[in-house]
């Protein structure tokens, strides 16, 4: 079995934000981590590799200090590594590194493509079906649980009524969630391994990408805080708390 992983480098969580003139997460100057959420996607893999062998691909785009991401993938149990990195991506979009993604791909042999369910500096979780469009395969998303197959996959996805299964034939994507499995910590022997194993860095003109579908289409106009909650109203039911209640509704007009 050949597993490609899409992984992401994104902020510290505990970081503090910080957003330069175009309105953009300031990466610089502040330490970077693999996303959380794709290293459920890495551990997945990794135990259908245990399994069935194979090998497992860990691919990220982003700036060439990636690399130090895609080597926590590494430590983890990955094979290898390929970073897509290219000074006319920065500020890319969801579009864009969709695209980017499949192209890379298309460069590569695999039959499942994990991702997490999305960033933690996004958490837009539109990046798996727009390179499931781009490629023309299918998309098994938020998946919880994982069956492989002969030829095939199959899917848990979480409802609100319990759970339904989803089924594809092979070549397909799969995004997962926090659900999954719980993954596993990098070994010592993982960690030292991961500063020697073969790493790719690719350029736009190594993937064969279109210039003209690189440009980002969509810019960040502003950014503002959420707004504070009010405070909550406690009424302290005497008789007529209903009547209460119902004021409360009627002034803010709910009914």
């Amino acid at each position: 079995m050949k597993i490609v992983v899409c992984v992401k480098q994104v902020p510290d969580t505990a970081a503090d934000k910080k957003f330069n003139a175009q309105n953009r997460l300031e990466r610089t100057g502040i330490e970077n981590i693999l996303n959380p959420f794709d290293e459920y996607a890495v551990e997945e893999a990794l135990r259908i590799k245990e399994a069935q062998g194979g090998e497992v691909i860990a691919l990220c785009m982003g700036p060439e200090a990636a690399r130090e991401t895609v080597r926590k993938a590494i430590a983890m149990g990955v094979t290898k590594g390929v970073v897509v990195a290219d000074a006319a991506l920065v500020g890319a979009d969801i579009p864009v590194t969709a695209y980017v993604l499949a192209q890379a791909l298309k460069k590569l042999e695999w039959d499942l493509v994990f991702f997490g369910m999305e960033s933690t500096d996004a958490r837009a979780g539109l990046v798996p079906a727009a390179v499931a469009e781009d490629l023309g395969v299918p998309l098994l998303g938020f998946a919880s649980k994982f069956l492989p197959g002969s030829g095939e996959a199959s899917i848990h996805r979480m409802t609100a009524e319990g759970y339904e299964v989803v089924s594809s034939k092979l070549p397909c994507l799969v995004s997962v969630t926090r659900a999954i499995n719980e993954p596993r910590y990098p070994s010592l022997k993982g960690i030292m391994a991961s500063k020697k194993a073969e790493l790719n860095v690719w350029s736009l003109a190594d993937i064969g990408a279109d210039a003209s579908r690189v440009a980002a289409r969509t810019e960040v106009v502003s950014i503002a805080p959420p707004q504070p909650r009010p405070p909550c109203v406690v009424v302290k039911d005497e008789g007529n708390g209903g009547v209460a209640a119902a004021d409360f509704l009627v002034q803010r007009k709910i009914l």
